[in-house]
C-alpha cells in the first residue's frame, strides 16, 4: 500500500473543510424545504375542506333561491318566522 504524503493529507483536510460545511448547508436547506412543503400540504387540505363547505353552502343558497320563487313557500315562511297569520287564523307560540 502507498503511504499518504503530507500533500495528500493536506488535500484531504482541505476537501473535508470545504465539503462538510457544504453538506451541512445542504441538509439544513433540505429540512427547511421539507417543512415548507409540509405546511403547504396542510394548508391545502384546510383550503379544500373550506372549499367543500362553501360548495355545500352555495347549494343550500341556490335551493333557498328556488324555494323563494314559490309564493306558497314565502307565505308559509312569513307565517312561521314573523308570526303573520291568514284571515281568521290564531297564532299560538310555544317555546
Amino acid at each position: 500500500m502507498k503511504k499518504a504524503t503530507k500533500k495528500d493529507k493536506r488535500r484531504i483536510t482541505v476537501l473535508i473543510i470545504v465539503f462538510v460545511p457544504l453538506l451541512g448547508l445542504f441538509i439544513s436547506n433540505m429540512f427547511s424545504y421539507w417543512s415548507t412543503i409540509y405546511s403547504n400540504i396542510k394548508e391545502k387540505k384546510e383550503l379544500e375542506k373550506a372549499y367543500k363547505e362553501r360548495l355545500e353552502e352555495e347549494e343550500l343558497l341556490k335551493s333557498e333561491i328556488n324555494k323563494l320563487q314559490d309564493e306558497e313557500y314565502i307565505a308559509r315562511y312569513a307565517r312561521e318566522k314573523y308570526l303573520y297569520s291568514k284571515d281568521g287564523e290564531i297564532i299560538i307560540k310555544i317555546d
